[in-house]
Protein backbone atom coordinates (compact mmCIF):
# COMPACT_ATOMS: atom_id res chain seq x y z
CA UNK A 1 0.00 0.00 0.00
CA UNK A 2 1.28 3.46 -0.90
CA UNK A 3 2.42 5.55 2.07
CA UNK A 4 1.76 9.29 2.09
CA UNK A 5 3.53 11.71 4.45
CA UNK A 6 1.65 14.98 4.96
CA UNK A 7 4.09 17.55 6.32
CA UNK A 8 2.15 20.28 8.06
CA UNK A 9 -1.05 18.30 8.47
CA UNK A 10 -3.38 21.18 9.29
CA UNK A 11 -6.67 22.43 7.88
CA UNK A 12 -6.32 20.89 4.41
CA UNK A 13 -3.90 18.15 5.44
CA UNK A 14 -6.29 16.63 7.97
CA UNK A 15 -9.03 16.41 5.34
CA UNK A 16 -6.54 14.99 2.83
CA UNK A 17 -5.58 12.31 5.33
CA UNK A 18 -9.22 11.43 5.91
CA UNK A 19 -9.74 11.08 2.17
CA UNK A 20 -6.61 8.96 1.67
CA UNK A 21 -6.65 6.70 4.71
CA UNK A 22 -8.91 4.01 3.25
CA UNK A 23 -6.64 3.33 0.27
CA UNK A 24 -3.20 4.37 1.51
CA UNK A 25 -1.04 4.39 4.63
CA UNK A 26 -1.11 8.00 5.81
CA UNK A 27 1.23 9.77 8.21
CA UNK A 28 0.42 13.28 9.40
CA UNK A 29 3.35 15.38 10.63
CA UNK A 30 2.86 18.31 13.02
CA UNK A 31 5.21 20.38 15.16
CA UNK A 32 3.13 20.52 18.33
CA UNK A 33 1.61 17.95 20.67
CA UNK A 34 -1.82 19.48 20.05
CA UNK A 35 -1.27 19.09 16.32
CA UNK A 36 -0.33 15.45 16.76
CA UNK A 37 -3.49 14.90 18.79
CA UNK A 38 -5.57 16.46 15.98
CA UNK A 39 -4.06 14.03 13.47
CA UNK A 40 -4.77 11.08 15.75
CA UNK A 41 -8.35 12.28 16.21
CA UNK A 42 -8.69 12.33 12.40
CA UNK A 43 -7.95 8.62 12.38
CA UNK A 44 -4.46 8.14 11.01
CA UNK A 45 -0.84 7.91 12.16
CA UNK A 46 0.76 11.02 13.63
CA UNK A 47 4.41 11.99 14.06
CA UNK A 48 5.73 15.05 15.87
CA UNK A 49 8.45 16.67 13.77
CA UNK A 50 9.49 20.03 12.34
CA UNK A 51 10.19 20.50 8.62
CA UNK A 52 13.04 22.87 9.44
CA UNK A 53 14.78 20.19 11.53
CA UNK A 54 16.16 17.28 9.50
CA UNK A 55 16.94 15.28 12.62
CA UNK A 56 13.32 15.38 13.76
CA UNK A 57 12.16 14.30 10.29
CA UNK A 58 14.03 11.04 10.83
CA UNK A 59 11.05 9.96 12.96
CA UNK A 60 8.80 10.05 9.88
CA UNK A 61 8.64 6.68 8.09
CA UNK A 62 9.64 6.28 4.46
CA UNK A 63 6.96 7.57 2.10
CA UNK A 64 6.10 7.05 -1.55
CA UNK A 65 4.46 10.46 -1.79
CA UNK A 66 5.17 13.61 0.22
CA UNK A 67 2.77 16.53 0.60
CA UNK A 68 4.28 19.74 1.90
CA UNK A 69 1.46 21.76 3.45
CA UNK A 70 3.31 23.37 6.35
CA UNK A 71 2.28 26.83 7.51
CA UNK A 72 4.23 29.75 8.89
CA UNK A 73 1.29 30.55 11.15
CA UNK A 74 0.42 33.90 9.60
CA UNK A 75 3.71 35.43 10.68
CA UNK A 76 5.92 37.69 8.56
CA UNK A 77 8.24 37.14 5.63
CA UNK A 78 11.18 35.87 7.70
CA UNK A 79 9.06 33.14 9.29
CA UNK A 80 7.60 32.32 5.90
CA UNK A 81 11.07 31.89 4.42
CA UNK A 82 12.11 29.65 7.30
CA UNK A 83 9.19 27.30 6.66
CA UNK A 84 8.40 27.54 2.95
CA UNK A 85 11.92 27.85 1.56
CA UNK A 86 14.34 26.49 4.16
CA UNK A 87 11.90 23.89 5.50
CA UNK A 88 10.88 22.73 2.03
CA UNK A 89 14.49 22.39 0.94
CA UNK A 90 15.34 20.53 4.15
CA UNK A 91 12.41 18.14 3.72
CA UNK A 92 13.20 17.39 0.08
CA UNK A 93 16.88 16.78 0.78
CA UNK A 94 16.03 14.60 3.76
CA UNK A 95 13.44 12.33 2.15
CA UNK A 96 15.12 12.02 -1.22
CA UNK A 97 18.47 11.15 0.41
CA UNK A 98 16.87 8.02 1.85
CA UNK A 99 17.47 4.64 0.27
CA UNK A 100 13.71 4.30 -0.29
CA UNK A 101 13.08 7.79 -1.67
CA UNK A 102 9.62 9.16 -2.52
CA UNK A 103 8.27 9.17 -6.06
CA UNK A 104 6.64 12.56 -5.93
CA UNK A 105 6.03 15.76 -4.00
CA UNK A 106 3.02 18.06 -3.97
CA UNK A 107 3.61 21.51 -2.52
CA UNK A 108 0.60 23.65 -1.57
CA UNK A 109 1.00 27.29 -2.57
CA UNK A 110 -1.29 30.32 -2.95
CA UNK A 111 -2.77 32.41 -5.74
CA UNK A 112 -1.18 35.37 -3.96
CA UNK A 113 1.87 34.81 -6.19
CA UNK A 114 0.00 36.41 -9.11
CA UNK A 115 -0.25 39.89 -7.67
CA UNK A 116 -2.79 42.33 -9.12
CA UNK A 117 -4.38 41.82 -12.55
CA UNK A 118 -7.13 44.44 -12.33
CA UNK A 119 -9.90 41.84 -12.33
CA UNK A 120 -8.63 39.98 -15.40
CA UNK A 121 -8.38 36.19 -15.67
CA UNK A 122 -5.21 34.35 -14.69
CA UNK A 123 -4.16 30.73 -15.20
CA UNK A 124 -1.06 28.56 -14.92
CA UNK A 125 0.56 30.33 -17.89
CA UNK A 126 0.17 33.79 -16.38
CA UNK A 127 3.56 35.18 -15.27
CA UNK A 128 3.92 35.48 -11.51
CA UNK A 129 4.09 38.95 -10.03
CA UNK A 130 4.44 38.61 -6.25
CA UNK A 131 4.04 42.03 -4.68
CA UNK A 132 4.93 41.36 -1.05
CA UNK A 133 7.94 39.81 0.63
CA UNK A 134 5.80 36.86 1.70
CA UNK A 135 4.44 36.12 -1.77
CA UNK A 136 7.98 36.44 -3.15
CA UNK A 137 8.89 33.67 -0.70
CA UNK A 138 5.98 31.55 -1.94
CA UNK A 139 7.09 31.99 -5.55
CA UNK A 140 10.63 30.93 -4.62
CA UNK A 141 9.26 27.89 -2.79
CA UNK A 142 7.24 26.90 -5.87
CA UNK A 143 10.43 26.85 -7.92
CA UNK A 144 12.17 24.68 -5.32
CA UNK A 145 9.21 22.27 -5.23
CA UNK A 146 9.23 21.84 -9.00
CA UNK A 147 12.98 21.69 -9.55
CA UNK A 148 14.67 20.17 -6.51
CA UNK A 149 13.01 16.71 -6.56
CA UNK A 150 14.15 16.28 -10.17
CA UNK A 151 17.75 16.50 -8.96
CA UNK A 152 17.06 13.21 -7.19
CA UNK A 153 15.03 11.62 -9.99
CA UNK A 154 11.69 12.51 -8.40
CA UNK A 155 8.84 14.79 -9.47
CA UNK A 156 7.37 17.89 -7.87
CA UNK A 157 4.00 19.54 -8.44
CA UNK A 158 2.50 22.76 -7.10
CA UNK A 159 -1.15 22.99 -6.06
CA UNK A 160 -1.84 26.72 -6.06
CA UNK A 161 -4.81 27.27 -3.73
CA UNK A 162 -7.34 30.07 -3.97
CA UNK A 163 -8.98 31.31 -0.75
CA UNK A 164 -9.90 28.37 1.46
CA UNK A 165 -13.28 28.08 3.14
CA UNK A 166 -15.26 25.32 4.78
CA UNK A 167 -15.95 24.06 8.32
CA UNK A 168 -14.77 26.64 10.88
CA UNK A 169 -13.85 29.04 8.04
CA UNK A 170 -17.11 30.20 6.54
CA UNK A 171 -16.81 33.70 8.08
CA UNK A 172 -20.53 34.37 7.66
CA UNK A 173 -20.57 37.41 9.94
CA UNK A 174 -17.87 39.09 7.87
CA UNK A 175 -20.17 39.15 4.83
CA UNK A 176 -23.57 39.39 6.51
CA UNK A 177 -22.65 42.33 8.73
CA UNK A 178 -20.25 44.17 6.44
CA UNK A 179 -19.14 46.58 5.35
CA UNK A 180 -18.10 44.57 2.30
CA UNK A 181 -15.34 46.01 0.11
CA UNK A 182 -15.53 45.67 -3.69
CA UNK A 183 -13.34 43.11 -5.46
CA UNK A 184 -13.30 39.51 -6.60
CA UNK A 185 -13.35 36.39 -4.46
CA UNK A 186 -11.51 33.30 -5.73
CA UNK A 187 -12.43 30.39 -3.48
CA UNK A 188 -12.14 26.65 -3.04
CA UNK A 189 -13.80 24.52 -0.39
CA UNK A 190 -11.45 22.69 1.95
CA UNK A 191 -12.75 19.32 0.76
CA UNK A 192 -11.94 20.16 -2.87
CA UNK A 193 -8.53 21.58 -1.94
CA UNK A 194 -7.73 18.23 -0.34
CA UNK A 195 -9.46 16.35 -3.15
CA UNK A 196 -7.37 18.10 -5.78
CA UNK A 197 -4.14 17.19 -3.98
CA UNK A 198 -5.32 13.58 -3.78
CA UNK A 199 -6.12 13.73 -7.50
CA UNK A 200 -2.62 15.02 -8.28
CA UNK A 201 -1.02 12.29 -6.18
CA UNK A 202 -3.03 9.39 -7.55
CA UNK A 203 -3.15 10.42 -11.22
CA UNK A 204 -0.78 9.45 -13.99
CA UNK A 205 -0.38 13.05 -15.12
CA UNK A 206 2.64 15.08 -14.09
CA UNK A 207 1.38 18.64 -14.22
CA UNK A 208 3.94 20.98 -12.68
CA UNK A 209 1.48 23.64 -11.51
CA UNK A 210 -2.29 23.40 -11.09
CA UNK A 211 -4.58 26.18 -9.96
CA UNK A 212 -6.99 24.84 -7.34
CA UNK A 213 -10.04 27.10 -7.46
CA UNK A 214 -13.74 26.49 -8.02
CA UNK A 215 -15.73 27.23 -11.17
CA UNK A 216 -16.92 30.73 -10.39
CA UNK A 217 -14.92 33.67 -9.10
CA UNK A 218 -17.50 36.09 -7.73
CA UNK A 219 -17.62 39.79 -6.97
CA UNK A 220 -17.68 40.30 -3.21
CA UNK A 221 -20.77 42.55 -3.27
CA UNK A 222 -22.71 39.98 -5.30
CA UNK A 223 -21.59 37.17 -3.01
CA UNK A 224 -22.55 39.10 0.13
CA UNK A 225 -26.00 39.92 -1.26
CA UNK A 226 -26.57 36.29 -2.29
CA UNK A 227 -25.53 35.12 1.16
CA UNK A 228 -27.83 37.65 2.82
CA UNK A 229 -30.75 36.44 0.70
CA UNK A 230 -30.05 32.83 1.60
CA UNK A 231 -29.83 33.69 5.30
CA UNK A 232 -32.92 35.91 5.16
CA UNK A 233 -31.21 39.04 6.46
CA UNK A 234 -30.89 42.56 4.96
CA UNK A 235 -28.15 43.23 2.42
CA UNK A 236 -24.97 44.32 4.20
CA UNK A 237 -23.43 47.79 3.82
CA UNK A 238 -20.87 48.11 1.04
CA UNK A 239 -17.87 50.26 0.31
CA UNK A 240 -15.73 50.90 -2.73
CA UNK A 241 -12.03 50.19 -2.71
CA UNK A 242 -11.35 53.92 -2.54
CA UNK A 243 -13.56 54.26 0.52
CA UNK A 244 -11.83 51.35 2.25
CA UNK A 245 -8.36 52.59 1.35
CA UNK A 246 -9.17 55.97 2.86
CA UNK A 247 -8.85 54.36 6.29
CA UNK A 248 -5.44 55.55 7.48
CA UNK A 249 -5.22 52.74 10.04
CA UNK A 250 -4.93 50.06 7.34
CA UNK A 251 -1.75 48.05 7.41
CA UNK A 252 0.42 47.81 4.31
CA UNK A 253 -0.57 44.15 3.97
CA UNK A 254 -4.29 44.96 4.12
CA UNK A 255 -3.84 47.78 1.62
CA UNK A 256 -2.14 45.53 -0.92
CA UNK A 257 -4.80 42.86 -0.43
CA UNK A 258 -7.57 45.35 -1.18
CA UNK A 259 -5.74 46.65 -4.25
CA UNK A 260 -5.23 43.14 -5.64
CA UNK A 261 -7.91 41.85 -8.01
CA UNK A 262 -7.98 38.84 -10.36
CA UNK A 263 -10.13 35.96 -11.48
CA UNK A 264 -8.52 32.52 -11.32
CA UNK A 265 -9.31 29.83 -13.90
CA UNK A 266 -9.59 26.13 -13.04
CA UNK A 267 -9.59 25.03 -16.70
CA UNK A 268 -6.43 22.96 -16.31
CA UNK A 269 -7.66 21.09 -13.25
CA UNK A 270 -10.99 20.46 -14.94
CA UNK A 271 -9.29 19.31 -18.16
CA UNK A 272 -7.20 16.81 -16.18
CA UNK A 273 -10.46 15.25 -15.02
CA UNK A 274 -11.04 16.49 -11.47
CA UNK A 275 -14.72 16.66 -10.47
CA UNK A 276 -15.56 19.18 -7.77
CA UNK A 277 -17.65 18.23 -4.76
CA UNK A 278 -18.53 21.93 -4.43
CA UNK A 279 -18.27 23.48 -7.92
CA UNK A 280 -19.24 26.96 -6.68
CA UNK A 281 -19.83 28.86 -3.47
CA UNK A 282 -23.56 28.07 -3.76
CA UNK A 283 -23.01 24.39 -3.03
CA UNK A 284 -20.10 25.03 -0.71
CA UNK A 285 -21.93 27.39 1.64
CA UNK A 286 -25.19 25.45 1.86
CA UNK A 287 -24.35 23.63 5.10
CA UNK A 288 -23.28 26.87 6.75
CA UNK A 289 -26.49 28.57 5.62
CA UNK A 290 -28.61 25.69 6.89
CA UNK A 291 -26.88 25.89 10.28
CA UNK A 292 -27.37 29.67 10.43
CA UNK A 293 -31.09 29.36 9.69
CA UNK A 294 -31.54 26.67 12.36
CA UNK A 295 -29.96 28.90 14.96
Amino acid sequence: MTRVAILGCGYVGLELGRQLRGDHDVVGVRRSADGVAAVEDAGFEAVQADVTDAESLAAVPDADWVVFAASSGGRGADAAREVYVDGLRTAIDHFWAREDAPERLVYTSSTGVYGDHDGEWVDEETPLDPQTEKTEVLAEAERIARERPTDYGGHGSVARFAGLYGPDRYRLSRYLEGPVTAGYLNMVHRDDAAGAVRFLLEGDHRAEVVLVVDDEPVEKWAFADWLAEQCDVPFPPKQTKAERLADESLSATATRRIQTSKRCSNERLRSLGYDFVYPTFREGYQKAIDTYLRN
